[in-house]
């Protein structure tokens, strides 16, 4: 059986109509270098919400409005503004592909000056059965970091480079980014890894080998 490692997220691919005009989004918003690729949307159609966010987690509030802020004046949609929470302070941005990120702090007030650095990458998706999918992953080699029941998992992840995975229940993953849960066709992402055969999760997701 493959290891927690092996099964680790070198990156994404977003696929885009525009993969020339993505790509440029995704420099000027966030600076993500290879961790975010783009290639051009397949044929099948893609409506309403792709069951995934992708997630900054970064120091503290100023940090975070930092990275809205770029991402709205590199093209970006506001769906929720920055502001405080029971969990800390974050907002939710839909970028011009339609992927929607979430960027976020645990942290309620600024300690320092803003520097524009992200801690974490995660990876959110919106599963609708999550223990079924949870299984699923533990069978393909990863390890559970933190579980709620049937709401949220969250796998470990030992490389700081790596994209980390968590799985939200559908329905719960939208609220959060503040979209309606209902769409239906492609999800417009892969997941790359590069040490297990390709797979596709109980959602439809895939996982692929690198091609650059």
């Amino acid at each position: 059986m493959p290891t927690a490692t092996q099964t680790a997220i070198a990156s994404v691919v977003l696929e885009a109509a525009d993969p020339g005009a993505a790509e440029a989004f995704y420099e000027e918003a966030f600076g993500l270098g290879d961790r975010v690729q783009v290639r051009a949307a397949g044929a099948e159609p893609s409506t309403g919400f792709r069951a995934f966010t992708l997630s900054l987690v970064v120091a503290q509030p100023s940090v975070v409005d930092s990275y809205i802020n770029s991402a709205k004046a590199a093209g970006a949609t506001v769906i929720k503004d920055p502001k405080k929470s029971m969990w800390g302070y974050g907002g939710v941005v839909q970028a011009p592909d339609g992927t929607l990120w979430k960027v976020a702090t645990s942290a309620k007030k600024d300690k320092g000056p803003a520097v524009r650095a992200i801690d974490e990458l995660v990876l959110l998706l919106g599963a609708d059965d999550v223990k079924e999918s949870k299984r699923f992953y533990e069978q393909q080699g990863l390890t559970v970091d933190r579980s709620f029941g049937s709401k949220y998992v969250q796998f470990a992840n030992n490389d700081p480079h790596a994209i980390k995975l968590a799985l939200y229940g559908r329905g719960a993953l939208a609220k959060d980014a503040g979209v309606a849960p209902e769409g239906s066709g492609a999800h417009r992402i892969a997941i790359v890894t590069g040490d297990t055969a390709p797979f596709t999760d109980p959602d439809g997701f895939a996982w692929e080998h690198p091609t650059r």
